[in-house]
């Protein structure tokens, strides 16, 4: 059908001046309908299943009634975006190459794709989902995106990856399986949104990316769910974690960022892991049932931790130095569900300062067989000495003014 339209076109070249083109399913049908539209053409895919790989090398809109399927048959890109403006929408494309090396993916948008729009399709069986690679401006909207299922995952692409595309925006997605669910690396001023993660390795994870925003997620069994690296200047607010197996947060060489409103719930060994990361402000964070807490290492210096909520970690700081760092800020401290204080004035603060980490923590810590000995007399009385005689504390985390009643969080559109 959308060959016979072409043909008339030809003749009668008045008619295809940016309008709807209906195409038919097949195995060249719709690279034969890209190749005769004219820039800012519509094309309609009718349900059916059509063949990739296929190549869009002019601003062009692909919406597909319901069962429009593209097949890439297991090689190469499915779709390939060489060209601005374009839209593609309403789709089912599968069966990409499984090549890491030559980057096979469901939609390969390149630096030529600036503007361009990806939503409501169905992306599955392909090795990455969404490749932006250079493109600017380009938005990936109300995707589901069901990536490999290799037993390897290391061998697995991401559900939406990202190199050097400033201006993404990347909302309202859902994402399961593969290795990560979006990767993002050596980009900036980038948005990701309202997206549920699933069962994948991380389900965000950055890499020398800066003033960017992660707010609003959801992730839910993941190994690690938020893990951001090299990059400077973010603002991670109203995400959750529910359920990762190492880490909700996890922040590497990331400086002067904002952590605020956001939830990890066990069952989790961190749920929040700092390595060397300096002058960022966590405030109003939820952080339950974890192994640990918050575990601080490596220099970190100058962060602000005010606000937060830590309730039944099974440790709540872990801290090995002998620094005395401060978490309060304008006479704020955090919440601890295992601080047993008064507050005989009532203003809302205990009587006296809380410290999540002791000399007995700093023992087990560094040799853990000591655990053996945590009933022992010796070491209550080495805890009972430190609360008496506080210049015996060996430096650690402080928290000056300890809430009494936990913040109220406001909760994401997600949760």
């Amino acid at each position: 059908m959308a060959v016979g339209f072409i043909l008339v076109a030809a003749v009668l070249p008045s008619l295809v001046t940016a309008q709807e083109i209906l195409v038919s399913s097949g195995i060249n049908t719709l690279q034969t309908a890209i190749d005769g539209a004219k820039p800012g053409s519509t094309l309609v895919l009718q349900a059916g299943v059509y063949g990739g790989s296929v190549n869009i090398d002019k601003p062009l809109i692909l919406e597909g009634k319901e069962k429009a399927i593209i097949d890439g048959n297991g090689k190469g890109r499915v779709i390939t975006v060489n060209a601005p403006n374009v839209e593609i929408r309403g789709l089912t494309i599968k069966n990409s190459g499984d090549s890491l090396a030559t980057e096979d993916s469901g939609i390969f948008v390149t630096k030529l794709g600036v503007n361009a729009l990806i939503e409501l399709n169905r992306l599955e069986g392909n090795l990455i989902g969404v490749y932006l690679k250079g493109a600017v401006d380009a938005k990936v909207r109300k995707n589901t995106i069901y990536g490999s299922r290799n037993r390897h995952m290391n061998e697995r692409g991401n559900g939406v990856h990202i190199w050097n595309s400033p201006g993404a925006i990347v909302e309202g997605n859902h994402l399961r399986y593969g290795r990560d669910g979006i990767f993002v690396t050596t980009s900036n001023n980038n948005i990701f949104s309202n997206n549920q993660f699933q069962d994948m390795r991380f389900a965000i994870h950055y890499m020398y990316t800066n003033n960017s925003e992660v707010s609003g997620n959801v992730s839910i069994g993941n190994h690690s769910a938020y893990v951001l690296m090299y990059s400077d200047n973010l603002e991670v607010s109203g995400n959750s974690s529910d359920a990762a197996r190492n880490r909700g947060l996890f922040l590497n060489f990331v400086n002067n960022s904002s952590f605020r409103q956001n939830s990890v719930l066990g069952s989790t060994e961190k749920c929040v892991f700092i390595y060397n990361a300096n002058f960022n402000l966590f405030e109003a964070n939820h952080f339950e049932a974890c192994d640990t807490g918050i575990h601080f290492t490596a220099g970190s210096k100058k962060n602000i931790i005010s606000g937060n909520s830590f309730i039944d970690n099974r440790t709540q700081v872990k801290y090995v130095g002998t620094r005395y760092i401060e978490w309060s800020a304008n006479g704020q401290g955090n919440f601890w569900s295992d601080n047993l204080a008064y507050d005989m004035n009532n203003d809302g603060i205990a009587d006296r300062p809380y410290h999540p980490n002791d000399m007995v923590d700093q023992i087990v810590w560094r040799y853990p067989m000591a655990k053996l000995l945590l009933n022992s007399p010796a070491t209550q009385l080495l805890r009972w000495a430190q609360s008496e005689f506080p210049s015996l504390h060996p430096g650690g985390v402080t928290d000056s003014a300890p809430l009494m009643d936990r913040p109220t969080m406001i909760l994401s559109q997600n949760e």
